[in-house]
């Protein structure tokens, strides 16, 4: 079947702080914070009271494109259902592909989608509803489906009918790794001569009372309730956990001999991907950073280059007492005497941790920082942990010109995701 160049022509991006590409790259460049009180339920009773919410209205996404009955039934259900088909519907009217794949070049029958997503959402108003006397279930098979609670695959699911894709989709569920994970298996496929062209990326809300609490039961979350946008600080001394976020990325993948055919103007190659599992622990990281390591390690030999290619990364910095020295390590052991030289900046410190989502909302924003030549500031970095000694670019942006970019995504139970991106390539020569 060949290897293929691969090229991302389309992006689209759902966050706290920008639902259009151009807007969220703004707004990071700018410093802009997403974060404040939780609006979506009644926060009262738990330790964590703030999160990074999306402010556009749900109805307000939906409306920007036509829906099926189907599509605006679990959307309305579901936040993370609507934030997956309107970053979808960005991607496709980037990358010039507003009507679908047409034409003998891109069949439809040689594309697919992969996703990454988060926990089912558990409806407690319905739960509450199930329990009153004389309750039956929906009759209509579709709302009798949607009850209680949302299937997982249900957003690849609606992006493959909608854009009539004949291969099955892929979901992937490595909780923080997920969205990075979903891009790095679509690579795979059309690199290796397998599919012509991918939908993917990475969809998430966890902004709901069960998952709010689940999260304090941890105490893996920010209780700096009374200054949310100070609350995401990366590699900083008096980080006190991460602050939940929300939103959706979506990419489009394809042949770079493809673009070319088509006209389409790459926005950046995808150039490697590796993931590794540690094992060491549900809620740390390995202290020697093995797993880190490892990811990163895979993706640089997967593209071919040393570290001292990657002029940038975009970290996975959560903002916790345990992450974050360990990922300071681990570009410790990968840059080596050059650690310190290369600037790695947080993306959480202003969206907070999206958790399926991040890592494909991150690529979006790497990409974004790449296309102007600056990377955005890492937030609310006023003292840097002792442990945090490397360049963490705080809070202003700074002109870099990058060539290759990692982006890193640590994961819950020791999944871990590294991807290479090469700064976009010509669509002739």
């Amino acid at each position: 079947m060949g290897t293929h160049r691969v090229v991302i022509t389309g992006m689209g991006v759902v966050s706290p702080v920008g639902t259009a590409v151009e807007a969220f790259r703004d707004a990071l460049l700018s410093g802009t914070s997403g974060i404040g009180p939780i609006t979506i339920f009644d926060p009262a009773t738990l330790n964590t009271r703030i999160a990074a919410e999306v402010k556009v209205p749900v109805a307000a996404l939906l409306s920007r494109g036509p829906l099926t009955r189907e599509e605006a039934v679990w959307a309305h259900k579901d936040r993370k259902v609507a934030f997956a088909l309107e970053a979808a519907r960005q991607a496709m009217e980037s990358a010039g592909l507003a009507g679908g794949f047409q034409g003998d070049r891109t069949e439809r029958s040689a594309g697919g989608v992969s996703l990454g997503v988060g926990l089912e959402l558990f409806s407690m108003d319905d739960l509450a509803r199930s329990q009153r006397p004389g309750f039956n279930l929906p009759e209509d098979p579709l709302l009798r489906r949607a009850f209680l609670q949302t299937p997982s695959d249900v957003c690849a699911s609606l992006l493959t009918r909608r854009y009539g894709l004949g291969t099955p989709p892929l979901i992937h569920v490595s909780a923080c790794a997920a969205g990075t994970d979903a891009i790095g298996a679509a690579f795979r496929l059309v690199r290796d001569g397998r599919r012509r062209f991918m939908l993917a990326g990475g969809t998430d809300s966890m902004i709901n009372p069960l998952g709010v609490a689940g999260f304090c039961k941890l105490s893996a979350t920010s209780t700096r309730n009374d200054a949310p946008s100070r609350a995401s600080r990366p590699f900083d001394r008096r980080r006190d956990g991460f602050v939940l976020g929300e939103g959706a990325a979506v990419v489009v993948l394809e042949r770079l001999d493809d673009a070319r055919h088509r006209g389409a103007a790459p926005l950046a190659e995808i150039v490697g991907y590796g993931n590794s599992f540690d094992a060491h622990g549900i809620s740390e990281p390995h202290p020697e950073a093995r797993g880190a390591l490892q990811a990163m390690t895979r993706a640089l030999r997967d593209a071919g280059l040393s570290p001292d290619h990657i002029d940038a990364v975009n970290a996975h910095g959560t903002s916790t007492p345990k992450n974050d020295p360990v990922e300071t390590l681990a570009y410790k052991r990968l840059f080596g005497a050059r650690a310190g030289q290369v600037p790695i900046v947080a993306t959480k410190s202003m969206i907070g941790h999206l958790i399926s989502a991040a890592g494909a909302v991150e690529l979006v924003a790497a990409v974004a920082m790449m296309a102007v030549g600056r990377l955005h500031p890492t937030l609310n970095l006023d003292e840097a942990d002792p442990a945090c000694d490397l360049d963490y670019v705080p809070h202003q942006a700074r002109a870099v010109q990058q060539t290759h970019v990692l982006s890193n995504s640590f994961a819950f139970g020791g999944q871990n995701a590294s991807l290479v991106i090469r700064k976009s390539v010509a669509t002739s020569g």
